[in-house]
């Protein structure tokens, strides 16, 4: 279910231009439009959840959906040495929008 007030749902939905690299029946994949690396991608779950606790069956299914088609994806995107995954959780990590989101950060060497 979208939550018609979610940033990350009306780019999911379309109403949003966003810029993909993948899309399936599960998730979105796009480029972040502030970008924290010279591969910096956003992947989205299509059902809208915040946290992952509140991942429900279907949600902990795309979760590990999301996880498995990253690696192929971030390869394709210029990762093929390595990246970096960051799930940010609640506003005290710094997630800004309350749709569980997983950066994927590369095409570069990266420093802590």
């Amino acid at each position: 279910m979208l939550n018609c007030d979610c940033l990350f749902c009306k780019i999911i939905e379309g109403k949003i231009p966003s810029s993909k690299v993948y899309e399936d029946e599960n998730m979105l994949v796009f480029r972040d439009i502030a970008p924290k690396a010279k591969v910096h991608l956003l992947a989205v779950p299509k059902t809208h959840f915040a946290l992952l606790s509140q991942a429900d069956g279907e949600g902990q299914a795309m979760l590990a959906h999301i996880f498995k088609k990253i690696p192929q994806i971030a390869a394709d995107n210029g990762c093929e040495n390595g990246y970096r995954l960051v799930v940010n959780q609640g506003e005290n990590a710094g997630q800004t929008v309350m749709h569980l989101h997983v950066h994927i950060l590369g095409g570069q060497p990266l420093e802590w």
